[in-house]
């Protein structure tokens, strides 16, 4: 905690940078399993992310993303119901993942790398949660083409079972929670050590999504 107290400005700006850049890998691997047209511009978006992403370019791919994920008409709103009711749901769940993992990794919760918000108790779940959303958002547009936009129970229980779903890391597949726990523990490292090294997850393959979208609420 001392450590990340410490942490220099250069070091926070190119930990937000690996962040955001696996965000918008994420995203653009999610719409071309989809198959999806206009996808291509996801992995240069990625790769032109600066340090502290100065040119916004998390929105910038948010503009493209959600337009082609969920329709022309949709509209990002967590004030609204429906998908995004149950997107707000599935994100408190892998925020609440990535807070848990915050916590046993040592690190001090409300000390964001860009979130900084004092009210939030969870900035730095915030942050550390950014590469899992698309994982959200796969269940929750498949949720939508079945028609589904009511958070009942079942609902809530198939976003929960995303917390177990397979993730690889340097070739090896971890659940959600588990890659959660290393990512904020290599957080902890690099807060000590000065250097901008992060276990981010690959993104999955469009198998893979195909089975994050067609997770079941776990009963017969």
């Amino acid at each position: 905690m001392q450590a990340q107290l410490g942490a220099s400005k250069p070091l926070m700006k190119q930990l937000w940078r690996k962040i955001v850049a696996a965000k918008i890998a994420m995203q653009g691997s999610l719409l071309a399993a989809r198959g999806i047209e206009g996808t291509e511009a996801f992995p240069l978006i990625a790769r032109r992310v600066s340090s502290g992403d100065k040119e916004n370019l998390e929105a910038q791919a948010a503009r493209r993303y959600w337009p082609l994920l969920m329709g022309a008409r949709f509209r990002r709103d967590r004030d609204s119901g429906g998908v995004n009711g149950l997107l707000n749901y599935g994100y408190a769940v892998m925020r609440a993942t990535c807070a848990r993992a915050v916590v046993a990794a040592g690190l001090h919760p409300t000390l964001g790398i860009q979130h900084s918000n004092r009210g939030n108790a969870f900035a730095l779940a915030d942050d550390l949660v950014e590469p899992f959303r698309p994982l959200v958002d796969a269940l929750a547009e498949t949720m939508a083409r079945e028609g589904i936009e009511v958070l009942d129970p079942a609902m809530k229980r198939r976003f929960a079972r995303l917390i177990a779903f397979d993730l690889r890391i340097a070739g090896e597949a971890s659940p959600v929670s588990v890659a959660a726990a290393r990512l904020a523990l290599s957080l902890a490292r690099a807060f000590e050590t000065g250097r901008a090294e992060l276990a981010l997850f690959d993104p999955p393959t469009a198998m893979e999504w195909d089975a994050a979208g067609r997770i079941d609420d776990g009963n017969p």
